[in-house]
């Protein structure tokens, strides 16, 4: 079932205790970000509401009760648009509430599906894929009907050998 809009939002905003994402695309084309990637690539200072709206939900989900995290998957040389997360992204997001972690896997894939679709798995019960053409354009959204049990242990993963954001940014310098 392809969840579009409304329906994505509310998907989303439905989970109880935990909505974690696998994010493993180099780049990412979203129309809503391009004015800020480029600033970011001009060496512009980041606007002080940047990200202010997913940083608000993180919060809400957050005083909730509810936890919210991700694994980024990275190769060296980081991509643009990683230096573009780690610069502007990441920092407030986890400022906001986020759990965000690290996988390098420059040396190692970990046995991961590292190929085209990301994923956000809430409450270790249900999967959304997210789609994606090889230039990072999302193509859609797709709600797993099949078994999740092969995903958390992909979770299991890339937990087991990522590390904190500030972790790997620090041993990177």
């Amino acid at each position: 079932m392809l969840l579009d809009g409304d329906l994505w939002r509310r998907t989303f905003d439905a989970y109880e205790r935990e909505a974690w994402r696998f994010e493993s695309q180099p780049a990412y084309t979203m129309p809503r970000e391009a004015e800020n990637v480029a600033r970011f690539l001009r060496g512009e200072p980041k606007p002080a509401d940047h990200n202010a709206r997913w940083h608000e939900r993180v919060r809400g989900f957050v005083a909730s009760g509810r936890t919210i995290g991700r694994v980024r998957i990275v190769r060296q040389p980081l991509t643009e648009y990683q230096r573009y997360q780690f610069a502007w992204g990441i920092p407030g997001n986890i400022e906001a509430g986020e759990d965000i972690r690290i996988l390098d896997v420059t040396q190692d894939d970990y046995g991961l599906p590292l190929s085209g679709t990301d994923w956000w798995m809430f409450d270790a019960s249900r999967i959304v894929h997210l789609n994606y053409r090889p230039d990072g354009t999302q193509i859609n959204r797709e709600l797993l009907t099949g078994d999740v049990t092969p995903y958390l242990e992909w979770k299991r993963i890339a937990l087991t050998h990522s590390v904190p954001f500030a972790e790997y940014v620090k041993d990177s310098e």
